[in-house]
């Protein structure tokens, strides 16, 4: 039997999309706390993301399910070059979402709208950022596109 030939080596990084995965929550951007996450909605975000990437491939998806985002991260596994993550609430409560994003072997970015360590004690802590590339927090929708120039430019080593 033949062996596998991994993922790397099956498409240059650059043919590969880049997933942007949001976790629960987000699809109310632009309404819900304005004065913690600001009034862009996740549709702007999301066009930011493709403008950002130019003729780079965009995979833009938000759940409020922890096993859809988790399938999710799986499809990415297998199809992405680098993840950008905003797990929102899930951040601070998914092992299963950390098990799984430590299966991918190319960046990570996780992004936060708001800089969690300058919110509730209850936000200081994500399981994510310890096996993160890179985080970007505080810098509302503008982080998003830091992480996408960031994985365009090939700034993101992973480091694990």
């Amino acid at each position: 039997m033949k062996p596998a030939t991994p993922r790397s080596a099956r498409r240059n990084a650059s043919e590969r999309p880049i997933y942007v995965l949001n976790g629960p929550n987000l699809n109310r951007l632009g309404t819900r706390e304005p004065d913690i996450y600001g009034t862009t909605t996740l549709a702007e975000i999301e066009a930011l993301c493709h403008k950002e990437a130019g003729s780079r491939a965009v995979v833009f998806r938000q759940s409020n399910s922890e096993a859809e985002l988790i399938g999710w991260i799986h499809e990415a596994i297998d199809a992405a070059c680098a993840i950008v993550i905003n797990p929102a609430a899930f951040s601070f409560t998914s092992i299963a979402m950390l098990d799984a994003l430590k299966m991918f072997e190319g960046p990570i970015v996780e992004v936060h709208l708001s800089n969690i360590h300058r919110r509730e004690a209850i936000y200081h802590h994500s399981l994510v950022s310890p096996i993160a590339t890179a985080v970007i927090a505080g810098l509302g929708a503008r982080g998003y596109r830091a992480a996408i120039r960031a994985i365009v430019e090939g700034g993101t080593a992973t480091g694990r």
